[in-house]
């Protein structure tokens, strides 16, 4: 077998276990059961927030971090992670507990870039298309089995909501065993890299000698980074697309960490019993809308897209306020559904114009600060509307204002839109659409 092919494989098979976790469409529902001690309010108060914190807190870090250790040690290690917190999650029962199980929930999450960058530093630069294009489908297998492996379950009386979490554990050990076996990467983009970079006295600018062999230079990966952000951030493009990319991820990530709670709420007998279901049918169509944004050209009509980006936006902005407003566990269901769907669909355009309009090897560090922006965002969006410190909504209530932070976020770039095309018809340099 070639090398980059049984890479491929094992990246495959690493992401499709760690990402098979029945338990997850109904972990509300088990921590909120008869198995804890602690209720609907103090998890989406008390507990889940901590989550937020946990992974904005470790994301930087361990993005460095993954260059400088080489991808696998932080694999390895996120697997760990998830081990331990499906453990807490089993055999604790205490709000202290479940807080310190955020913690490993956090690295569980932000460690997800080294997946992501491991690839790219083993693979070579022409199969990077064929190896994520194989690790997206393995890991979006791996979500759509754990949605349909859990309402089986459950629908049919054949396991508990902690028993799914016994197979969700047992996933994550078989993702470590999978992780130790990944090959070891010589070289990184930053720390170890096989480029030497310098600065060209009439440019200015960074450019790329004759490679030589991986070595350790901080001296060397400060001027890379440097470089990587100026000129990614200085392109009106990658700016303003990048803005609405964070703005639009914070309000996706509050959306699906809380929805389970609006679910509970609206469900007869305030158990909702058709979750996974709904999440494995979620991430079918999410696929799918990922696929067909991945298929168009979207960078030769930036101006087209951020109009149609701009108006989907605005219209899951009331999908959420639909599914808030009804009575109806199944009118959500059916808005999450849909809101799925056309949200990555949304968000594969604008990644994809973001990352055509950057410079080679900056895309992890640019959709890691992105993320980071996102994430900071989602944060303060979580003490304001959650925590005892803000408002602290009801479910209910709090998908009101998720619904209301939609439809603005459109309004604003609809807004941009006809602000940048009539400073374009007075000055033509303005094309940062």
């Amino acid at each position: 077998m070639q090398s980059w092919l049984k890479i491929s494989l094992l990246l495959c098979l690493f992401g499709f276990f760690r990402e098979l976790r029945p338990s997850e469409p109904f972990v509300t529902e088990y921590l909120a059961g008869d198995w804890g001690n602690v209720t609907t309010e103090q998890i989406y108060q008390d507990v889940y927030p901590f989550g937020t914190y946990a992974v904005l807190a470790q994301l930087v870090i361990v993005f460095l971090i993954t260059d400088l250790l080489r991808y696998k040690p932080i694999i390895v290690l996120s697997s760990i992670a998830g081990i331990i917190l499906f453990s807490f999650l089993l055999w604790t029962d205490t709000i202290f507990e479940l807080q310190l199980a955020q913690l490993f929930y956090g690295f569980f999450t932000a460690a997800e870039v080294a997946y992501y960058t491991y690839m790219y530093a083993k693979v070579d630069r022409e199969r990077y298309q064929v190896v994520t294009g194989h690790t997206r489908a393995a890991i979006l297998a791996g979500k759509f089995l754990g949605g349909v492996i859990a309402q089986l379950l459950v629908s049919t009386d054949s396991l508990s909501f902690r028993g799914l979490h016994f197979i969700s554990l047992s996933t994550q050990v078989i993702s470590l065993v999978i992780s130790v076996l990944l090959p070891s990467v010589p070289r990184s983009l930053y720390f170890y890299s096989t480029k030497t970079h310098h600065s060209e006295a009439k440019a200015d600018v960074l450019v790329t000698t004759d490679e030589v062999a991986p070595k350790f230079s901080l001296s060397n990966a400060g001027r890379l980074l440097w470089y990587h952000l100026v000129s990614s951030y200085t392109n009106p493009v990658v700016l303003l697309w990048s803005i609405w990319w964070a703005l639009a991820i914070c309000g996706q990530i509050q959306v699906i960490s809380y929805i389970q709670f609006l679910w509970k709420e609206l469900a007869p007998e305030k158990q909702s019993n058709y979750n996974g279901g709904v999440e494995a049918v979620a991430t079918l169509l999410g696929a799918i809308g990922a696929i067909l944004a991945g298929m168009l050209n979207s960078n030769s009509k930036r101006s087209l897209y951020m109009l149609i980006n701009s108006i989907c936006v605005a219209v899951l902005g009331g999908l959420l306020l639909l599914a808030a407003c009804g009575n109806s566990v199944w009118l959500a269901y059916v808005s999450y559904v849909i809101f799925c769907a056309v949200f990555f669909f949304i968000i594969t355009v604008a990644a994809a114009i973001v990352a055509e309009n950057l410079v080679d090897d900056s895309f992890g560090l640019i959709f890691g600060i992105n993320m980071l922006v996102a994430l900071v965002l989602q944060t303060i969006l979580t003490i304001v509307v959650l925590t005892d410190t803000g408002f602290g909504l009801p479910p209910k209530t709090q998908y009101i204002v998720y619904g209301g932070y939609f439809i603005v976020l459109g309004a604003v770039y609809l807004l941009l839109q006809l602000l940048l095309k009539i400073f374009a018809k007075k000055s033509p340099a303005i094309n940062a659409s």
